[in-house]
């Protein structure tokens, strides 16, 4: 196997080299930085770098440290296997290092997993399985699927999967360290549809062609937990997702459906491909139901976050100050992006019904102006008033194309700031 060495240096590259950023002799490869933002170049310089059909590579020199690492090993990832980073640095960096790449290598294999091959329950086996593997005996779960949705109400992730032949299910799980009667300290919540096509409002074949990504917030949550366990976290966390396809057929949910939620709330659907949302509804709930002190949602939920905040940055909401500064501080220790978005009590109400207490979106395309925010309050209504609550767009989760920084599909960007979001 043929590796390539690589280092970094403040020095401008010789004079023939022009105004190139990474430059090659024989085996090494030399990323030259310089001005600020370091960790973009070198994120920019890993894809270069990796576009020349190497493989595997060697980081070494005194340059590197832990966050610039990652950063390389983020533009040197793709959604073909086959490649492979060599830490330097201490041995303390290269242990972080090593669990970040486990984690994420976990959430980028399911979120490019293809939608045939991940279905809502293969999904949730997949998730329970692996972090069984990691918290051994702390671990505990149940998976309500099918009929068994309705009969305990959670009527959101049966709605959104009835129409598919594979059906719909909810994974409980329990991370529970510290004994039977400990409180729980966390509860997360993942959107995990396993394909959207938007329903009866039906979405393009160019909206369709990445929508196995839907279930990028369950990816991303269950990652973040496994890579919390395996950095040693000693606090009860429980882990619920929501896992639907969202297909067209006779039995599928309608437009004008109304949908009367376990906390007593209607719901009038007026866009079947609003689907995140309701699904979410019923893992906020039973997220409520643990008593934690902070529950945090994840999900591939709006376009408009990602026409507000772009691909490089997650959205963030929450009703509490502390809670969004917690998150900035969060993403900032483990060099990842979020920005806050508004969320005020009155979008609790920009989805209005002449039919129930609140519709599931805007009858308009994309929901309309302030969509993310509006999609935001809706998902208020179902939290307990007593917890705090971060909810995370993931506007930056997934490329549908290579960029300068990433390669096409899953990024894996979220994991290490919900991660880090556990150990506080």
């Amino acid at each position: 196997m043929n590796i390539m060495t690589v280092t970094l240096t403040t020095e401008a590259p010789a004079a023939h080299w022009g105004k190139a950023d990474v430059t090659y002799q024989g085996s090494l490869a030399t990323i030259h930085l310089s001005g600020s933002d370091e960790l973009r170049q070198v994120q920019m310089a890993a894809r270069k770098i990796r576009t020349q059909g190497i493989n595997y590579v060697q980081l070494d020199g005194g340059l590197w440290n832990l966050h610039s690492q990652w950063a390389f090993a983020q533009g040197f990832a793709t959604a073909k296997a086959g490649y492979q980073v060599d830490w330097c640095g201490s041995d303390a960096d290269k242990e972080t290092l090593n669990q970040r790449a486990v984690a994420t290598q976990f959430a980028r294999k399911l979120i490019n997993d293809t939608p045939e091959d991940l279905s809502p329950l293969a999904l949730a086996n997949q998730a329970a399985s692996w972090l069984k593997n990691i918290g051994g005996d702390h671990v505990s779960f149940n998976i309500i699927e099918g009929q068994e949705l309705l009969e305990k109400k959670w009527v959101g992730i049966h709605a959104v999967g009835r129409g598919s032949e594979r059906p719909p299910a909810l994974l409980e799980l329990d991370f529970n360290p510290l004994g039977a009667d400990a409180p729980v300290s966390v509860a997360l919540v993942g959107k995990g549809i396993t394909f959207d096509s938007g329903g009866y409002s039906l979405k393009s074949t160019e909206g369709m062609l990445t929508m196995k990504c839907d279930m990028g917030g369950a990816a991303t949550v269950t990652a973040a937990l496994g890579l919390a366990i395996n950095s040693g976290l000693n606090k009860r966390v429980k882990l619920f997702l929501c896992c639907a396809e969202n297909l067209v057929s006779g039995r599928a949910f309608k437009l004008g459906d109304i949908l009367t939620y376990k906390n007593g709330t209607t719901v009038e659907v007026v866009n079947t491909d609003a689907e995140g949302r309701l699904v979410l509804a019923d893992g906020l709930q039973a997220a409520s139901e643990t008593g934690a002190g902070l529950i945090i949602d994840a999900a591939t939920l709006t376009g408009a976050a990602v026409m507000a905040v772009g691909s490089n940055y997650n959205a963030i909401f929450s009703p509490q100050t502390a809670t969004l500064q917690l998150a900035q501080k969060s993403a900032a220790a483990v060099s990842e992006n979020v920005w806050p978005l508004p969320l005020d009590p009155w979008h609790k109400d920009m989805c209005p019904s002449a039919y129930a207490d609140t519709a599931n979106s805007r009858p308009v395309k994309g929901g309309g102006a302030g969509g993310a925010s509006n999609a935001a309050g809706f998902l208020w209504r179902f939290v307990s008033p007593q917890a705090n609550w971060l909810h995370v767009d993931l506007a930056a989760a997934f490329e549908s194309s290579a960029s300068a920084l990433w390669a096409a599909g899953a990024t894996t960007h979220g994991v290490l700031t919900i991660a880090e979001l556990l150990k506080d």
